[in-house]
Protein backbone atom coordinates (compact mmCIF):
# COMPACT_ATOMS: atom_id res chain seq x y z
CA UNK A 1 0.00 0.00 0.00
CA UNK A 2 1.27 3.62 -0.91
CA UNK A 3 2.32 5.67 2.30
CA UNK A 4 -0.07 8.29 1.78
CA UNK A 5 0.06 11.92 3.63
CA UNK A 6 -3.21 13.87 3.90
CA UNK A 7 -2.04 17.91 5.31
CA UNK A 8 -3.99 19.63 6.46
CA UNK A 9 -3.86 23.02 5.87
CA UNK A 10 -1.05 22.67 3.40
CA UNK A 11 1.00 25.65 4.52
CA UNK A 12 5.00 27.01 4.67
CA UNK A 13 6.28 23.95 7.08
CA UNK A 14 3.91 21.39 5.54
CA UNK A 15 6.00 21.81 2.34
CA UNK A 16 9.13 20.97 3.10
CA UNK A 17 7.62 17.92 4.78
CA UNK A 18 5.81 17.35 1.26
CA UNK A 19 8.58 17.46 -0.83
CA UNK A 20 10.99 15.12 1.09
CA UNK A 21 8.45 12.58 1.29
CA UNK A 22 7.47 12.73 -2.51
CA UNK A 23 10.90 12.02 -3.15
CA UNK A 24 10.80 8.69 -1.34
CA UNK A 25 7.55 7.86 -3.30
CA UNK A 26 5.07 8.97 -0.89
CA UNK A 27 1.68 10.36 -1.96
CA UNK A 28 0.80 13.56 -0.39
CA UNK A 29 -2.85 15.15 -0.01
CA UNK A 30 -3.29 19.06 0.57
CA UNK A 31 -5.76 21.13 1.38
CA UNK A 32 -6.62 24.48 0.52
CA UNK A 33 -9.51 26.99 0.70
CA UNK A 34 -8.69 29.06 -2.20
CA UNK A 35 -9.87 27.82 -5.82
CA UNK A 36 -6.68 29.82 -6.80
CA UNK A 37 -4.38 27.98 -5.39
CA UNK A 38 -4.92 24.25 -6.62
CA UNK A 39 -2.96 24.72 -9.74
CA UNK A 40 0.39 26.11 -7.76
CA UNK A 41 0.01 23.21 -5.14
CA UNK A 42 -0.69 20.57 -7.83
CA UNK A 43 2.72 22.23 -9.32
CA UNK A 44 4.66 21.13 -6.33
CA UNK A 45 3.53 17.21 -6.94
CA UNK A 46 0.91 17.37 -4.55
CA UNK A 47 -2.69 16.22 -5.31
CA UNK A 48 -4.53 19.58 -3.94
CA UNK A 49 -8.01 19.97 -2.98
CA UNK A 50 -10.36 22.02 -1.45
CA UNK A 51 -11.18 22.32 2.13
CA UNK A 52 -14.83 20.63 2.33
CA UNK A 53 -16.20 18.15 4.10
CA UNK A 54 -16.60 15.83 1.35
CA UNK A 55 -13.20 15.98 -0.38
CA UNK A 56 -11.43 16.29 2.88
CA UNK A 57 -13.17 13.14 4.38
CA UNK A 58 -12.82 10.85 1.10
CA UNK A 59 -9.01 11.86 1.42
CA UNK A 60 -8.76 11.22 4.88
CA UNK A 61 -10.10 7.35 3.85
CA UNK A 62 -7.29 6.94 1.90
CA UNK A 63 -4.59 8.43 4.01
CA UNK A 64 -2.16 6.25 6.22
CA UNK A 65 -0.60 9.27 7.72
CA UNK A 66 -2.20 12.85 8.70
CA UNK A 67 -0.26 15.97 8.83
CA UNK A 68 -2.41 18.91 10.85
CA UNK A 69 -1.04 22.37 10.22
CA UNK A 70 -3.54 25.19 10.64
CA UNK A 71 -4.20 27.20 13.48
CA UNK A 72 -7.02 27.25 15.62
CA UNK A 73 -9.48 30.50 14.62
CA UNK A 74 -12.22 31.26 16.98
CA UNK A 75 -14.46 28.75 17.18
CA UNK A 76 -11.59 25.94 17.81
CA UNK A 77 -9.98 23.97 15.77
CA UNK A 78 -10.83 23.85 11.90
CA UNK A 79 -10.10 19.98 11.20
CA UNK A 80 -12.09 18.64 14.39
CA UNK A 81 -14.95 20.88 13.26
CA UNK A 82 -14.84 20.02 9.46
CA UNK A 83 -14.09 15.78 10.10
CA UNK A 84 -14.04 14.90 13.81
CA UNK A 85 -16.14 12.30 13.60
CA UNK A 86 -14.43 10.79 10.32
CA UNK A 87 -11.08 10.70 12.20
CA UNK A 88 -12.84 8.86 14.91
CA UNK A 89 -13.63 6.56 12.77
CA UNK A 90 -10.33 6.46 10.64
CA UNK A 91 -7.95 6.47 14.04
CA UNK A 92 -7.44 2.76 14.36
CA UNK A 93 -6.65 2.99 10.45
CA UNK A 94 -3.71 5.50 10.80
CA UNK A 95 -0.12 4.66 11.46
CA UNK A 96 0.84 8.29 12.40
CA UNK A 97 -0.91 11.79 13.67
CA UNK A 98 1.28 14.93 13.64
CA UNK A 99 -0.56 18.38 15.06
CA UNK A 100 1.76 21.52 14.69
CA UNK A 101 1.60 23.40 17.55
CA UNK A 102 3.60 26.40 19.00
CA UNK A 103 6.37 26.95 22.07
CA UNK A 104 4.03 29.84 22.72
CA UNK A 105 1.95 26.80 24.81
CA UNK A 106 4.73 27.24 27.67
CA UNK A 107 3.78 31.28 28.06
CA UNK A 108 6.29 33.15 29.65
CA UNK A 109 9.95 31.63 31.45
CA UNK A 110 11.35 35.20 31.85
CA UNK A 111 14.52 33.57 30.01
CA UNK A 112 14.93 29.85 31.95
CA UNK A 113 15.27 26.92 29.81
CA UNK A 114 11.66 24.95 29.29
CA UNK A 115 11.27 21.47 27.50
CA UNK A 116 8.32 18.66 27.31
CA UNK A 117 7.46 18.59 30.66
CA UNK A 118 7.25 22.18 31.60
CA UNK A 119 3.79 23.64 32.48
CA UNK A 120 1.92 24.59 29.47
CA UNK A 121 1.36 27.91 30.94
CA UNK A 122 0.22 30.48 27.97
CA UNK A 123 -1.95 32.58 28.74
CA UNK A 124 -2.73 34.92 25.33
CA UNK A 125 -5.45 34.11 23.19
CA UNK A 126 -3.41 32.36 20.66
CA UNK A 127 -1.44 30.09 23.37
CA UNK A 128 -4.73 28.88 24.76
CA UNK A 129 -6.09 28.20 21.86
CA UNK A 130 -3.42 25.66 21.01
CA UNK A 131 -3.43 24.58 24.33
CA UNK A 132 -6.63 23.31 24.12
CA UNK A 133 -6.30 22.14 20.08
CA UNK A 134 -3.44 19.82 21.43
CA UNK A 135 -5.87 18.48 23.75
CA UNK A 136 -8.36 17.78 21.58
CA UNK A 137 -6.36 15.60 19.16
CA UNK A 138 -5.19 14.00 21.74
CA UNK A 139 -8.63 13.07 23.40
CA UNK A 140 -9.82 11.20 20.23
CA UNK A 141 -9.45 7.12 21.25
CA UNK A 142 -6.97 5.49 19.29
CA UNK A 143 -5.70 8.42 17.39
CA UNK A 144 -1.43 8.13 17.48
CA UNK A 145 -1.06 11.86 17.51
CA UNK A 146 2.05 13.74 18.21
CA UNK A 147 2.13 16.81 18.91
CA UNK A 148 5.29 19.30 17.19
CA UNK A 149 5.63 22.82 19.32
CA UNK A 150 7.26 25.11 16.57
CA UNK A 151 9.68 27.94 17.70
CA UNK A 152 9.75 30.69 15.16
CA UNK A 153 9.85 29.23 11.34
CA UNK A 154 12.21 30.36 8.72
CA UNK A 155 13.18 29.45 5.44
CA UNK A 156 13.55 30.49 1.37
CA UNK A 157 10.86 32.95 1.63
CA UNK A 158 9.97 33.38 4.99
CA UNK A 159 12.75 35.47 7.36
CA UNK A 160 14.37 38.59 7.68
CA UNK A 161 16.47 39.29 3.90
CA UNK A 162 13.11 40.55 2.42
CA UNK A 163 11.77 42.93 5.15
CA UNK A 164 16.14 44.50 5.28
CA UNK A 165 15.63 44.69 1.08
CA UNK A 166 12.30 46.39 1.62
CA UNK A 167 13.17 48.68 4.52
CA UNK A 168 10.84 47.08 6.94
CA UNK A 169 12.96 45.83 9.25
CA UNK A 170 13.90 46.54 12.85
CA UNK A 171 16.03 45.79 15.27
CA UNK A 172 13.92 45.91 18.67
CA UNK A 173 15.50 46.30 22.25
CA UNK A 174 14.00 44.69 24.91
CA UNK A 175 16.70 43.52 27.58
CA UNK A 176 17.14 40.29 27.87
CA UNK A 177 15.04 38.96 25.63
CA UNK A 178 15.23 35.36 23.79
CA UNK A 179 13.68 33.55 20.97
CA UNK A 180 13.75 30.31 19.42
CA UNK A 181 14.43 29.09 15.83
CA UNK A 182 13.97 26.11 13.75
CA UNK A 183 14.72 26.15 9.77
CA UNK A 184 11.68 24.57 7.75
CA UNK A 185 14.17 21.69 6.17
CA UNK A 186 14.69 20.77 10.10
CA UNK A 187 11.02 20.83 10.81
CA UNK A 188 10.73 17.94 8.11
CA UNK A 189 13.76 16.16 9.64
CA UNK A 190 12.03 15.95 12.89
CA UNK A 191 8.19 15.04 11.46
CA UNK A 192 10.14 11.94 8.94
CA UNK A 193 12.02 10.76 12.43
CA UNK A 194 8.73 10.90 14.04
CA UNK A 195 6.85 9.07 11.34
CA UNK A 196 10.06 6.28 11.41
CA UNK A 197 9.40 6.23 15.18
CA UNK A 198 6.19 6.83 16.19
CA UNK A 199 5.12 7.34 19.83
CA UNK A 200 1.62 8.38 19.86
CA UNK A 201 0.70 10.96 23.08
CA UNK A 202 4.45 12.57 22.29
CA UNK A 203 5.21 15.70 22.58
CA UNK A 204 8.15 17.48 20.68
CA UNK A 205 9.93 20.64 20.78
CA UNK A 206 11.30 21.57 17.69
CA UNK A 207 13.91 24.41 17.70
CA UNK A 208 17.44 25.05 17.24
CA UNK A 209 20.34 24.56 19.59
CA UNK A 210 20.93 28.50 20.41
CA UNK A 211 18.23 30.70 21.32
CA UNK A 212 19.40 34.06 20.61
CA UNK A 213 18.14 37.62 20.62
CA UNK A 214 16.07 38.78 17.53
CA UNK A 215 18.14 42.08 16.90
CA UNK A 216 21.23 39.76 17.10
CA UNK A 217 19.43 37.56 14.01
CA UNK A 218 18.62 40.85 11.78
CA UNK A 219 22.04 42.62 12.46
CA UNK A 220 23.22 38.72 11.07
CA UNK A 221 21.56 39.10 8.09
CA UNK A 222 22.39 42.37 7.34
CA UNK A 223 25.59 41.68 7.35
CA UNK A 224 25.08 38.53 4.76
CA UNK A 225 23.38 41.25 2.35
CA UNK A 226 26.51 43.79 3.00
CA UNK A 227 23.73 46.77 3.87
CA UNK A 228 23.75 48.18 7.24
CA UNK A 229 21.53 47.25 10.11
CA UNK A 230 18.76 49.04 10.87
CA UNK A 231 18.47 51.43 13.78
CA UNK A 232 17.70 49.99 17.42
CA UNK A 233 14.29 50.81 18.24
CA UNK A 234 13.78 50.50 22.56
CA UNK A 235 10.94 48.04 23.25
CA UNK A 236 8.44 50.89 24.39
CA UNK A 237 9.15 52.81 21.92
CA UNK A 238 8.58 50.85 19.36
CA UNK A 239 5.58 50.75 16.83
CA UNK A 240 4.22 47.49 16.84
CA UNK A 241 0.43 46.43 16.17
CA UNK A 242 -0.92 44.47 19.35
CA UNK A 243 -0.04 41.26 17.99
CA UNK A 244 3.80 41.81 17.41
CA UNK A 245 4.08 43.25 20.82
CA UNK A 246 2.30 40.33 22.38
CA UNK A 247 5.49 37.66 21.25
CA UNK A 248 7.25 39.96 23.42
CA UNK A 249 5.56 38.82 26.80
CA UNK A 250 6.73 35.37 26.24
CA UNK A 251 10.63 35.23 27.12
CA UNK A 252 11.90 31.53 27.32
CA UNK A 253 14.98 29.49 26.43
CA UNK A 254 13.22 26.18 24.64
CA UNK A 255 15.07 22.78 24.57
CA UNK A 256 15.63 20.45 21.66
CA UNK A 257 17.15 17.00 23.65
CA UNK A 258 13.63 15.30 23.20
CA UNK A 259 13.88 15.43 19.29
CA UNK A 260 17.89 14.92 19.61
CA UNK A 261 17.92 11.98 22.04
CA UNK A 262 14.72 9.96 21.54
CA UNK A 263 14.39 10.91 17.75
CA UNK A 264 17.91 10.98 16.70
CA UNK A 265 17.69 14.20 15.15
CA UNK A 266 20.69 15.77 14.07
CA UNK A 267 19.88 19.41 12.91
CA UNK A 268 21.03 20.93 9.49
CA UNK A 269 20.88 23.82 10.81
CA UNK A 270 21.42 24.02 14.39
CA UNK A 271 21.83 28.17 15.01
CA UNK A 272 20.58 30.84 13.43
CA UNK A 273 23.92 31.71 11.44
CA UNK A 274 23.86 28.55 9.41
CA UNK A 275 20.80 28.56 8.71
CA UNK A 276 20.29 32.49 7.65
CA UNK A 277 23.62 31.55 5.04
CA UNK A 278 21.53 28.52 3.43
CA UNK A 279 18.64 30.45 3.17
CA UNK A 280 20.37 33.39 1.19
CA UNK A 281 22.09 31.09 -0.96
CA UNK A 282 18.55 29.26 -1.31
CA UNK A 283 16.69 32.61 -2.62
CA UNK A 284 20.00 33.89 -5.10
CA UNK A 285 19.64 30.58 -6.49
CA UNK A 286 15.94 30.80 -6.66
CA UNK A 287 16.21 34.48 -8.12
CA UNK A 288 18.91 33.67 -10.52
CA UNK A 289 21.62 35.58 -9.44
CA UNK A 290 23.62 32.75 -7.31
CA UNK A 291 24.65 31.03 -10.88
Amino acid sequence: MTKTLLSLGHGFSARFLAADLLAEGWRVIGTTRSANKLGPLEATGVEAILWTHDSVARALSEATHVLMSAAPDAEGDPALRLIGPELADRAGGLAWVGYLSTTGVYGNADGAWVDETSPLDGHSRRARARIEAEAAWRAIPGLPVHSFRLAGIYGPGRGPFEKLRNGTARRIIKDDQIFSRIHGEDISQVLRASIARPNPGAAYNVCDDEPAPPQDVIAFAAELLDVPPPPEVAFEDADMSPMARSFYADNKRVSNRRIREELGVTLRYPDYKSGLRAVLAAEELQNGSGQ
